[in-house]
């Protein structure tokens, strides 16, 4: 998954809510999203059907007199996506830290063989 297409799920995740359909327009996706990246409309197009295909969203495209909207549902794995997403970081957080408290403590271990058999 792209850093485009996370950042459209995490914020399609926090746009809607359970179990309910909501009505989102691609250019409210392209607003929400200006700060970091500049996604067409074409990319979102092809964002959501990627998210639609990995079994993320529910979506179909409506029209209406504004042009046309995306009707959005999210099922359990987008759901769930900001949730999987802190624990991924969590759990490299915690392999970095082991990493370092394991050099550190092999380094102590190194010295005081160092100095035991040097005499």
């Amino acid at each position: 998954m792209t850093r485009k297409e996370k950042l459209v799920m995490a914020y399609l995740c926090g746009r809607c809510q359970k179990n309910k359909t909501y009505l989102i327009s691609p250019q409210e996706i392209t607003q929400a999203l200006s700060k970091k990246y500049v996604l067409s409309i074409e990319e979102i197009d092809e964002i959501m059907v990627y998210l639609s295909n990995e079994n993320f969203i529910d979506f179909v495209v409506s029209d209406g007199k504004n042009g046309y909207f995306y009707c959005v549902n999210l099922k359990k794995s987008g759901q769930s996506f900001l949730n999987d997403i802190k624990k991924k970081k969590i759990t490299l957080g915690m392999l970095v830290l082991r990493s370092c408290f394991l050099a550190t403590v092999s380094f102590v271990f190194g010295v005081l063989l160092r100095a035991i058999f040097k005499k």
